[in-house]
Order: C-alpha cells, then structure tokens, then sequence
C-alpha cells in the first residue's frame, strides 16, 4: 500500500466543518431529554416509596391495634401484681412507700398517650405524603417522633406482650426511616 494514495481518498487531508449551531441544538435537545428522563424516573421512585411508607404506616396502625386490644388484659394482670405488692406495703409501717408505689405504677400502666400520638404521626404522614414537594425533612423529624414513641411503649411495657409490639414498631420505623432517607 502506498501511503501517497492512501492521501488522495476525499476526506483525508481535508476536513469538514462543523456547524456549531446544529451542535449545540442537538446537545441541548438531548440535554433536555435526558433531564426528563431523570424527572420521570424520580416521580415513578417517589410513588413507590410512597407505597412502601403507606405499607408502613398501616403495620404501625396493626401494632396500635395489638396493644389497645391487649392493655384491658395487661392491666388486669397488672393489677393483681400490684394488689399483691400493696398488701406487702401495707404490711409494713412505712405509709409514704404506698403512695409512692401507687403512683409508679399508674404512670407505667398508662400506655394511651404513646398510642395517639403514634396515630396522630401516622395521619400526619400521610397527609404530607398527599400534599408532596419537598417532604424528606419533615418525614425525617416525624420518623425520630415516632422513635420515641416506641421507645417509651418499651420503657412502659411491664409485660411482654407490649415490648414485643414496641420492638416490632421500632423495627417497621426503621424499615420507614431508610426509605424517608430516599425522599427530598
């Protein structure tokens, strides 16, 4: 092969122009489709994430229901345990332990605040998740709100039953918590 008559194919030693304005038009044309793209792939993200927080919420509401069902039986248990424990101070002369071990008791037995509050944060989740926008920080508080609520059900819980339903709603809060972290 001659390299003299490689040079005389068209194309070889003369080069084209480039016509910038039909670059720049392309360019931003597949700019523009690649930004909706992207749009469109993040609204089809944020609706499955909305259904994986409205799941969710509903297994929180199920855990709710679990407790309310069983506290009436927890107290009576509760109750029988206290008597006996009232009977054992009353047995002995000092009367302030009484009061004292009345009112520890009644403050461990009453779990109904944590319950409206954890219902009360569910309605309000899903009442931003309808209003949509910029909802991640607002999720992210409402996901350590109902942290805490769980945790104090299992400071409460003087039965199983109830710190068994505290560690199943701490673990579907953070099962929410890692998607709310996907969520602007």
């Amino acid at each position: 092969v001659n390299p003299m008559e490689i040079l005389r194919h068209p194309g070889v030693l003369s080069t084209r122009e480039l016509d910038v304005d039909l670059l720049q038009r392309e360019s931003l044309t597949l700019l523009d489709e690649a930004l909706q793209a992207l749009i469109d792939t993040r609204s089809r993200e944020g609706e499955q994430l909305g259904k994986l927080i409205e799941e969710r919420l509903d297994g929180i509401i199920t855990q709710v229901e679990i407790v309310k069902t069983a506290v009436p039986r927890i107290k009576e248990a509760q109750r029988e345990r206290l008597r006996s424990r009232i009977q054992d101070v009353i047995d002995s002369p000092d009367p302030d332990r009484l009061e004292q071990e009345l009112v520890m008791q009644a403050q461990k037995m009453d779990v109904d605040e944590e319950l409206d509050r954890l219902v009360t944060h569910v309605s309000e989740v899903r009442r931003i998740l309808k209003k949509g926008g910029h909802i991640g920080r607002r999720l992210d508080f409402l996901m350590q709100e109902f942290n805490r609520e769980a945790n104090t059900l299992c400071a409460k819980a003087q039965h199983t039953e109830l710190t068994n339903v505290g560690l199943a709603l701490k673990a579907v809060i953070d099962q929410m918590r890692e998607q709310v972290q996907n969520v602007e």
